[in-house]
């Protein structure tokens, strides 16, 4: 009843709901290559809204960002998994960049799908060496770094604003550098993406950045002992205990923080505009501006809003499918910061 009541009130989302659906769907329609195959079946379990946008990337960079993305993923199920102990945990991070040219490598951890991933991480590996050398040194020198700076981030927690955008940097920063290294090797950017590292990094920072504040009460309640990222030069400043935020009596404190929060994420979105509009491949500017959207779409959402302490907070399904589906050009993404933008400046 909830999903229909929102059609009904949304009327205008109807449209690019089925839309969507239908773009799901042809998602699901795999490659005949078993590797390829498993590779993009993955890309749906774990992340549908990221199996449709890549689906209209031309099929050699498409290939090549479904794979680097699942690499990357892996990584961080390392990261994530408690199970695993530190002294086998961080020199696995450091050296995992070479086990993607181990066919005979895989590893029993994660939870759900994941499992599934790490199990058989060889058709991972068989896919990943049958691409092109100059994406193969992409991805694997993005692992390499990305690797280092988790294992760093492992023991060591995240005190201080520098510490919070470090952090950022390792795990969603470099994700943005290593898509624009891509797009520059596939020529269908220019061959400045290659050395785009500041921008490249604020978008990252802008979309980890969001996640973190909206995970919150996810984070905070993980067992058997969270892992929290708001840094705590900033929490520090409104409570003692960063979980005492979930309490009522503690909201005007909560919301103090989280709006601070917010406000400092928001600072990395002219750069995310500034990169974009250098993106002269309509399908490549698609795929990075959607997420960039959903991003600034959820922090007007968490803005001011105590549910972030409490509960779940997303935008509607339609109001997704409707960027997802219509969203073009610069002129396009201009008005939805707008119109974001002005819904967080009215509260």
């Amino acid at each position: 009843m909830g999903k229909l009541r929102e059609v009904l009130e949304h009327p205008d989302e109807l449209i690019p709901l089925v839309q969507m659906a239908f773009a799901a769907k042809r998602a699901k329609v795999l490659p005949k290559d078993k590797s390829l195959a498993f590779c993009y079946d993955m890309l749906n379990r774990v992340s549908r809204s990221f199996a449709v946008v890549i689906q209209r990337l031309p099929t050699e960079l498409r290939d090549a960002v479904c794979l680097f993305y699942l690499v990357l993923r892996a990584l961080d199920t390392v990261e994530d998994d408690m199970a695993v102990p530190v002294a086998t945990k961080v020199p696995l991070l450091r050296v995992f960049h070479e086990k993607i040219y181990d066919r005979s490598w895989k590893m029993s951890c994660g939870y759900g799908p994941y499992v599934d991933l790490m199990q058989q991480y060889s058709l991972v590996t068989d896919a990943f060496l049958r691409l092109k050398p100059m994406y193969q040194k992409v991805i694997a020198d993005i692992t390499r770094r990305m690797g280092e700076g988790m294992a760093e981030f492992i023991e060591k927690e995240v005190i201080s604003v520098k510490d919070y955008d470090l952090y950022c940097h390792y795990v969603a920063g470099l994700v943005g550098i290593g898509l624009s290294q891509l797009f520059a090797s596939s020529q269908l950017e220019s061959e400045e993406f290659a050395d785009m590292e500041f921008l490249a990094n604020h978008m990252g920072l802008f979309l980890q950045k969001t996640n973190i504040i909206r995970d919150y009460l996810e984070d905070i309640n993980e067992e058997p002992a969270p892992r929290m990222f708001w840094p705590k030069e900033v929490w520090g400043r409104y409570t003692r205990k960063l979980d005492s935020f979930k309490a009522p009596e503690n909201s005007a404190a909560a919301l103090g923080c989280l709006n601070e929060l917010v406000t400092d994420a928001l600072c990395h979105a002219p750069h995310s505009l500034a990169y974009m509009a250098k993106l002269r491949d309509q399908d490549v500017f698609r795929f990075c501006a959607i997420p960039q959207v959903m991003a600034i779409g959820t922090l007007a959402l968490c803005y001011n809003n105590h549910r972030v302490f409490t509960g779940v907070v997303k935008m509607r399904r339609g109001e997704t499918a409707k960027y997802v589906q219509q969203l073009g050009s610069m002129a396009d993404l201009y008005e939805a910061f707008d119109h974001f933008a002005g819904s967080l400046a009215a509260q």
